[in-house]
């Protein structure tokens, strides 16, 4: 495919870099990108963590795995080449009860099948030399994690496209015509021969606009942080992660280093009541509605009620959540925290409840359309950019 026109929706990371990408692959095209917002980079990739994940927790010979090795790599390469402030500073896998041993194990194995680079298997003293302050009794050590400023990328990226984006442009309505797309956006109707669906949070809806009817659905769940005060932040040098419980979905509170300074705890999981709905009290009555009638998610609740109950009793009490950073680093205090930001993940679930764990990228014709893509997605965007080129080239 040599296409003329491409209109990519969605200037978040992933909508950014696949954008680049498509300037690289089709120097001869129009590429433009809509962005509903009045600047780029917005939700999910603006408010997230800003680390490097290097790949070690996903299933070997998944999308997931593969992009997130390859991403981490070509986003410190752009990093530097556009001078972005980042770090390799590396993370700790911690085990703290003798029961995480074995998972411990795999994911160690999981990182090499995975082709991380450098994986360690420390015990306690050597733990201790890297994390003073942490617990627990064996930690693996990823080198080539680390932590970056992922507004900075979003805007480098959106300053290199080879084309226009467009801000304040929210797609109302998409036309299939015999050549290609009619996109319809507040800033007025734009032509193009391939449709490029990046448009995270709201990617679902975009997609119906187009007339693919996906057995999925985006159930928005944001993650709550705390900061660690000033004159605590030596407990914790660089990142520190729990050992995630297959049981559940989601990986656990961790403490995470940011790269313009101060460290972050957290984040719980709790049901977000609107798709971009940063604080408690924001409420989305059309994203509510989706959301409680959607099957999926009462299969999800009724999988996993402890689960839940217990992240949304900690969303609502500073000791509970203290109490689950103690188990990594016991010296916290809940004096020692102070409100932090907080981000929405567009997670998409399965009408059986099942949460999508790869991501999922599905075409339509001459559309594509990027369905799920959590983290790593920031890390591994650049890497996704290349996945979308290689389907447009396949005929």
């Amino acid at each position: 495919m040599n296409p003329k026109k491409i209109t990519v929706i969605g200037g978040g990371i992933v909508g950014l870099a696949t954008a680049f990408r498509l300037g690289q692959t089709f120097p001869d095209a129009e590429v433009i990108v809509l962005e509903k917002e009045k600047s780029v980079g917005q939700h999910q990739s603006g408010n997230n963590s800003g680390v490097l994940h290097a790949g070690i927790y996903y299933k070997p010979g998944s999308t997931k795995a593969r992009l997130a090795v390859r991403g981490i790599r070509q986003m410190i390469e752009f990093c530097r080449e556009n001078s972005i402030d980042h770090e390799i500073c590396g993370k700790l896998v911690v085990a703290t009860e003798e029961e995480e041993l074995p998972r411990l194990n795999d994911l160690f194995d999981r990182g090499r099948k995975n082709g991380l680079s450098g994986l360690e298997m420390l015990r306690i003293e050597q733990m201790r030399e890297i994390e003073p302050h942490v617990a627990g009794i064996a930690a693996i050590r990823v080198p080539e994690e680390g932590i970056v400023d992922y507004r900075g990328v979003c805007a480098a990226l959106a300053k290199q496209i080879r084309g226009r984006v467009l801000t304040n442009a929210k797609v109302t309505h998409l036309q299939k015509t015999t050549d290609g797309w009619v996109a319809t956006t507040t800033a007025g109707d734009f032509e193009s021969d391939v449709l490029i669906n990046c448009a995270g949070l709201q990617c679902d809806r975009v997609s119906k606009l187009a007339g693919l009817k996906p057995e999925l659905r985006i159930v928005p769940f944001r993650g709550e942080y705390y900061k660690i005060k000033p004159e605590r932040q030596h407990l914790v040098r660089n990142l520190i992660y729990p050992v995630p419980d297959p049981k559940f979905p989601f990986l656990g509170v961790h403490f995470t280093r940011l790269i313009h300074g101060g460290i972050e705890a957290g984040p719980n999981a709790v049901l977000a009541f609107a798709r971009e709905g940063y604080r408690k009290r924001d409420i989305s009555v059309r994203d509510l509605f989706d959301a409680l009638t959607y099957p999926g998610l009462w299969a999800f609740l009724k999988k996993y009620p402890k689960l839940c109950f217990n992240e949304m009793r900690r969303s609502f009490s500073k000791n509970l959540f203290c109490a689950s950073l103690q188990r990594l680093v016991p010296e916290i205090r809940t004096t020692d925290l102070e409100p932090g930001g907080a981000g929405v993940r567009a997670q998409a679930l399965y009408p059986t409840g099942e949460m999508v764990q790869d991501f999922h990228i599905q075409r339509l014709g001459n559309s594509i359309h990027v369905l799920n893509a959590p983290s790593p997605g920031a890390t591994a965007s650049l890497a996704i950019g290349e996945e979308i080129v290689k389907q447009l080239n396949v005929n």
